[in-house]
C-alpha cells in the first residue's frame, strides 16, 4: 500500500516540479489517477532508475510545501 495519498489538485502542481527536475519524463510517465499512488511509485522508480524510498521521499517532500517550487 502507498504511503501517501495525492488529490487531483496536488497532483497538478506536483506534476510541474517533477518535470522541472526530471524533464526526461513524458506526460504518459506523469499521468496519474487519485488512489493509484502505488502505480505512481512503481513506474517513477523505473523511469528514474531510483528507489522506492528515493521516490517516495521526493514526493512527500513535494507535499509537504506545495507553495514551495523547490521539489
Amino acid at each position: 500500500m502507498a504511503e501517501l495519498n495525492i488529490s487531483d489538485s496536488d497532483w497538478n502542481i506536483l506534476k510541474i516540479k517533477l518535470r522541472r527536475k526530471y524533464n526526461h519524463l513524458s506526460d504518459e510517465d506523469l499521468s496519474f489517477t487519485p488512489g493509484q499512488e502505488e502505480s505512481l511509485i512503481q513506474h517513477l522508480m523505473q523511469r528514474l532508475k531510483r528507489s522506492r524510498e528515493y521516490v517516495v521521499f521526493t514526493l512527500k517532500k513535494s507535499l509537504a510545501n506545495l507553495d514551495n517550487n523547490r521539489l
